[in-house]
């Protein structure tokens, strides 16, 4: 009868810990194929777009608001993205990102502040963009992992989190609202 219990018990937490594990699974861009309407990078990313941000630390708590103005353009595969950032304590930030279609959805992407080469993926309305920031905090530079995910909302608007962690501890998130100027 013991036997019986504790295989029982054995058995419904390996369910429990299966489930929560499968339950953490990180989404793909996969997940987001049939989603509409289509994103095409190199359609929205070109012109004048707007940005507001806020940056929350680990606990959800707003440490700075921000403002970007975005001038982008594409000549064939090749684009720029040149990102003008007004921070809430007066600050401000230029990012120009040159990226680069790969073809069915994938693009990479380099900027003075990115470490090494951004990797994304585009399928449906959404994009996954990932890589390494050398982000300055208090008079050093700390590389951060960058997982930055965007949602087609419209022809103008597109939302925008992204995760930041350092060596795999989450640091806090970036949201962004974007919006195509008419």
């Amino acid at each position: 009868m013991m036997n019986r219990r504790m295989l029982l018990a054995t058995g419904i937490a390996s369910s429990v810990g299966a489930a929560t594990l499968s339950g953490c699974a990180s989404p793909t861009v996969d997940d987001y194929a049939a989603e509409k309407p289509v994103l095409d990078l190199k359609t929205y990313f070109n012109g004048m777009i707007d940005a507001w941000g806020v940056f929350t630390d680990r606990n959800g708590k707003v440490v700075k608001r921000f403002t970007v103005e975005m001038k982008c353009t594409w000549q064939g595969k090749q684009g720029t993205l040149d990102e003008d950032f007004v921070y809430s304590d007066g600050t401000q930030e230029k990012r120009i990102w040159q990226m680069t279609d790969l073809g069915n959805g994938a693009y990479s992407g380099t900027a003075g502040d990115v470490v090494g080469v951004a990797q994304g993926q585009a399928r449906g309305n959404a994009f996954n963009w990932r890589y390494t920031l050398a982000l300055p905090v208090e008079g050093t530079v700390l590389n951060v992992q960058m997982d930055d995910w965007m949602y087609l909302m419209n022809d103008r608007v597109m939302l925008n989190k992204t995760r930041m962690t350092k060596l795999g501890i989450h640091l806090g998130d970036v949201t962004l609202s974007f919006t195509r100027r008419a």
